[in-house]
């Protein structure tokens, strides 16, 4: 590297170490954001001789990027932003940090993807999902199809591994027409994990029609576009590889979901050269992901924790969640985006017949949509006052961003 990039590099380094000596947190984000004020080339120094895989989509980034760099470490070390920080000073951070390793596995957050893959001109980029999400402050989901459709244009070489069943994720890898041309693309692998969520893809971004769908299959109503055959398909409890090779996946994870994210995991993997039946076993060590999933026993309660950010994330959280005593907290904080509107778009039925407690910054809102869809619930001013409220036993949480820290916090403080 320049002599320049080293100094930042080294800069990076040192200033996130003496961010967690001090206990001021991992030092993933001002390591970056000291070391790009130095070098504003520096991501690109330090990606520069890794194969690099890259994650993004609005749900599942963290846990899908925890498994593939489990996945990938079959050929070696891989550095990785493990601790969630998914913009450029995270990168930065990380990349610094783990040194000369070949190999890279990085969350990307979807608004930063056009810019990450510009930097660090990836071996290949996972897409996972587009819903909505903040949209007090984020992009629409169309708008954010169409950012990544520029982006990939721009990288023809990078092979992407892509969710054949999300209308939008399909449209933001398909090449665009100019002039009568299509423009060349990306190669693509089609992962199939299944979609619950369709509220934010009932119309074709391409014409403007209705999306059909039959089971698992979609297509326009008005144009060619529809769900392309799947490389990648979850099946049962395992994953079937393109070549029709089923692989059983073990997780200590819950829920379909994450044998979703494991199939992607396995997919981007094979895109390094590792073999699905080399990788399959890595995925079993994964646990809690930043503190998602984690058990904490706590005065006879086993308490596990869900973090739920959107209406898809909500939906998958319901999924996961044992018929249990459930706890539902809501803040509005700069993170969690200020609208809460948001609460409206979920289905909150699959929640009846199990004592509900709510709580947070913006309990009360979450109150009336209980109300509405006739949820019986539980106000309390504190988690405390939750784990007081259920009997001995399971006790789910769920939540989102900071509700979710705080109550991680308040655990940590006890145990």
């Amino acid at each position: 590297m320049p002599l320049r990039a080293k100094v930042a590099s080294s800069v990076s380094r040192t200033a996130g170490a003496l961010s967690r000596a001090a206990g001021r947190g991992d030092g993933s984000v001002i390591g970056g954001w000291l070391g790009l004020k130095i070098d504003p080339d520096l991501l690109a120094h330090l990606a520069a001789g890794r194969a690099i895989a890259l994650i993004s989509g609005t749900n599942g980034k963290t846990t899908t990027t925890r498994l593939t760099t489990a996945a990938v470490g079959v050929l070696g070390p891989v550095a990785t932003n493990s601790f969630g920080a998914n913009m450029p000073t995270g990168h930065t951070s990380a990349l610094a940090k783990a040194g000369n390793t070949p190999y890279a596995v990085l969350e990307v957050d979807e608004h930063y993807l056009s810019q990450v893959l510009d930097a660090t001109n990836p071996h290949v980029v996972a897409l996972l999902n587009l819903s909505r999400d903040q949209l007090d402050r984020a992009k629409e989901v169309a708008m954010m199809a169409q950012l990544w459709r520029s982006a990939l244009v721009r990288h023809p070489q990078v092979r992407v591994v892509a969710n054949a069943d999300d209308p939008m994720v399909v449209w933001s890898v398909t090449p665009p027409v100019v002039q009568g041309q299509y423009v060349q693309g990306p190669q693509v692998t089609w992962f199939s994990a299944g979609q619950r969520w369709h509220d934010d893809s009932w119309v074709c971004p391409e014409c403007g029609s209705t999306i059909q769908r039959n089971g698992e299959q979609w297509w326009c109503s008005g144009c060619p576009m529809r769900r392309p055959q799947p490389h990648w398909v979850v099946e049962d409890d395992g994953v079937l590889d393109p070549g029709g090779a089923w692989h059983k996946v073990t997780l200590q994870l819950p829920g379909r979901v994450n044998i979703g994210n494991a199939a992607t995991a396995l997919a981007v993997a094979a895109e390094f050269g590792v073999r699905p039946v080399d990788a399959v076993y890595r995925l079993r060590d994964v646990a809690s992901i930043a503190g998602r999933y984690a058990q904490v026993q706590r005065d006879g309660r086993n308490i596990r924790l869900l973090l739920a950010k959107n209406p898809a994330s909500w939906l998958e959280a319901f999924d996961m969640a044992d018929e249990a005593p459930t706890l539902l907290s809501i803040n509005a904080r700069d993170p969690d985006g200020l609208d809460t509107s948001w609460l409206f778009d979920v289905d909150f039925s699959p929640l009846r017949g199990r004592q509900v407690l709510i709580t947070g910054d913006r309990a009360y809102d979450l109150a009336v949509r209980l109300t509405v869809n006739d949820v019986p619930f539980q106000h309390v001013r504190t988690f405390a006052a939750a784990v007081a409220e259920v009997p001995p036993g399971r006790l789910e949480v769920i939540a989102n961003y900071t509700a979710f820290q705080d109550i991680r916090a308040e655990l940590d403080r006890v145990n």
